[in-house]
């Protein structure tokens, strides 16, 4: 609470205040700090090589070289690779782009582009978001006698590729403070070195940076707060002409855009071009001076991205049709169906339903492409830097990575990852948790508090929106809207009525009915409708309330499942008779033939009920019990647990159950 004061006397409103105090944030002076957009940028001769890289630039630019700005297919890369090539044009340099073509030659540099780019003259290649592992297409660019400069902000490998300069703020020989900047926050290194004037440079590309450092993901502090909160402003103000179409055809409303919509609606129609094999209209997108040419391309991509949606549709159900019927520590499927630039987000939503690293590998005869996904903190690189006896090739970072292997080698892989992710997801918690900020009453959720949460803007990593809760609501009200895809809710706590929208779910998927009462984890904001401003939440997650004790805590039942569990540990976990006659009241009671819930929710669907504490592990042993002697049949279902009651024997013996006798057995050790 002395937080909460000092922020509030700093001037931040009183539900700004609670949020950086949960976050951390004690005063006025660590908030300003915290979400400071304007702080000096650092000299980008601070970089390790970066001397090098412009007096060979130079050199070329004065020879009258052709330079070739080589880029990488996504957001990122896309605009690292036009921000440098129209700054090289417009210093008078000789400079054509080439970004790979994804399904022809993959990611980075290779023999076909390089072989090409030889062939057409060019003397010089400057990477952007990509080059930091290309250790031997480095020696052919030597042999093919053409100098190179790496610009990269992906993780080095032990050997670094030879070059005439390595421009990588994770270089481990580098003094670079800011470690977290995107391709194209690289690549406006360079061209800022190259120039002299950082922040004429940035005045011209701000938009630019802003786009490749929110659709990467890149942590908001720092310099990349002030890359994305300018060029955001520039965006809004004076878009430059490809930018400005792409945001009339796909209704992104200019004056309120924010980095979620960036995420959410321009990222994706860009990388849709990579993805589906189009990339030069991307490219023109941002380098284009022509309004018609704009509106042309802006409606290509977006036609494009409707075409990525299907194309990934299609692969999901696929691939959701492979799983196995048990919950998997790491999921690795492969098929010579798929399409190699859609794959990587469908990892990445399965990797989120299903709550584990994701690999999907697209095969091609003995080999296969993959595109990985992580999940709750698990490291993508150092996991395949462990395995790499087993793949062709590999990069990228923590959270995705791609790579290729022998179609030999993936019931290995599938094996040993699987390996690797249980041992890291060794704990005593659920994986399937969602952190909050802070928990708030609804008196506190008013149009002035919501509006001045725009003091926390950019929001995105590192800086993400709020997550706030409110326990203890009564839902008055569901009502099914989009086509019964979403749902809007009325809930009320005492006088206080509060209005949600929540996106994705059925009142079956979300388990909840009129009349529950419920703790709401959601985002505030501000609905406008037909000129109307209202204060709603956008809800993310719905749970019982429940006032006994109801512990999250599974890792003795996970121990007990791998015959890991120690004798004091069995003498908590085993339910006693009352516990037993609980669980199995409780499910009997449940209208229907089967229970399907997400199981902590469950366990406090249960606590609620009886108002007697229950812990998870104890619940899950519960049903594993039942199961034993035939009462009931359990399902798991990635989050959800499908029970279905059979009833079995009419005096079912619980002793003899095979989970009751270890339990025994190790409780009298």
């Amino acid at each position: 609470m002395e937080s909460v004061n000092a922020l509030v006397s700093s001037g931040y409103k009183p539900l700004t205040a609670m949020i950086l105090a949960a976050r951390g944030i004690a005063d006025g002076k660590q908030a300003n700090s915290y979400l400071c957009c304007d702080a000096p940028l650092i000299d980008p001769f601070a970089m390790t090589d970066m001397a090098l890289a412009v007096g060979r630039i130079a050199l070329a630019m004065e020879r009258g070289e052709l330079i070739a700005v080589f880029g990488d297919y996504d957001v990122d890369g896309i605009t690292a690779t036009c921000l440098l090539t129209d700054f090289l044009r417009s210093c008078g340099a000789r400079c054509i782009s080439y970004i790979p073509g994804r399904l022809e030659e993959g990611y980075g540099l290779n023999p076909i582009a390089l072989h090409q780019l030889h062939n057409q003259g060019v003397n010089l290649i400057i990477t952007v978001d990509c080059g930091i592992t290309a250790v031997e297409e480095a020696q052919l660019c030597k042999q093919l006698g053409i100098d190179l400069v790496i610009t990269d902000h992906h993780e080095c490998k032990d050997q670094l590729p030879e070059a005439v300069a390595i421009i990588d703020p994770h270089r481990p020989d580098g003094g670079y403070p800011h470690k977290n900047l995107s391709g194209v926050g690289v690549a406006f290194k360079l061209a800022a070195a190259l120039c002299g004037d950082q922040e004429a440079v940035l005045n011209h590309y701000a938009d630019m940076v802003c786009l490749g450092t929110v659709a990467d993901v890149m942590l908001l502090q720092g310099e990349n707060r002030v890359f994305v909160d300018r060029g955001l402003a520039a965006l809004r103000q004076n878009p430059r002409i490809g930018i400005a179409a792409l945001m009339e055809e796909c209704g992104c409303d200019r004056n309120t855009l924010s980095s979620s919509a960036i995420g959410f609606m321009l990222a994706p129609r860009i990388n849709a071009a990579g993805r589906m094999g189009k990339i030069e209209l991307a490219v023109e997108l941002f380098l284009t001076d022509d309004p018609v040419h704009a509106a042309s391309l802006a409606k290509a991509l977006c036609e494009l991205n409707r075409q990525r949606q299907s194309v990934e549709s299609e692969i999901y159900d696929q691939a959701i049709a492979m799983l196995p019927e048990s919950s998997p520590e790491a999921i690795v499927l492969a098929d010579d169906r798929w399409h190699q630039g859609v794959v990587g987000i469908v990892a990445s939503r399965i990797a989120e339903e299903y709550c584990c690293p994701t690999f999907l590998i697209c095969l091609d005869g003995d080999h296969g492409k993959a595109s990985s996904r992580s999940y709750g903190g698990f490291n993508l690189f150092s996991s395949l830097t462990a395995l790499s006896p087993l793949l062709e090739s590999y990069g990228g970072h923590e959270l995705a990575a791609g790579f290729t292997i022998n179609r030999h080698n993936i019931d290995a892989f599938r094996e040993q990852i699987s390996a690797m992710a249980a041992d890291y997801y060794r704990d005593d918690l659920p994986r399937t948790t969602l952190d909050i900020d802070c928990a708030i009453p609804p008196e506190l959720l008013t149009m002035h508090n919501v509006e001045s949460l725009s003091a926390l803007e950019p929001c995105g990593n590192g800086c993400p929106k709020p997550i706030l809760m409110m326990e203890n609501m009564v839902i008055d009200r569901i009502r099914p809207v989009g086509n019964g895809k979403h749902l809007r809710l009325r809930l009320h706590r005492g006088k206080h009525i509060v209005n949600a929208i929540y996106f994705s779910v059925t009142a079956q998927t979300a388990s909840i009915s009129q009349g529950d009462l419920v703790d709401v984890a959601f985002v505030p904001q501000i609905n406008e409708f037909r000129s109307e401003r209202t204060v709603q939440m956008n809800v993310l997650d719905i749970r019982p309330s429940c006032t006994a004790p109801c512990s999250p805590e599974i890792g003795s039942y996970r121990a007990l499942r791998r015959d890991m569990l120690t004798p004091q540990a069995a003498s908590l976990l085993m339910p006693d008779r009352a516990t037993l006659a609980l669980v199995w009241r409780y499910l009997v009671s449940v209208p229907g033939s089967i229970v399907e819930e997400v199981p902590v929710c469950l366990c406090r669907k249960i606590v609620r009920w009886s108002g007697t504490g229950l812990s998870l592990a104890q619940l899950m042993t519960c049903l594993d019990i039942f199961s034993d002697v035939g009462l009931l049949q359990a399902r798991h279902l990635h989050k959800y647990i499908s029970i279905r009651l059979t009833h079995g024997p009419e005096k079912a013996d619980l002793t003899q159950s095979r989970t009751m006798q270890k339990l025994l057995l190790l409780k009298e050790s």
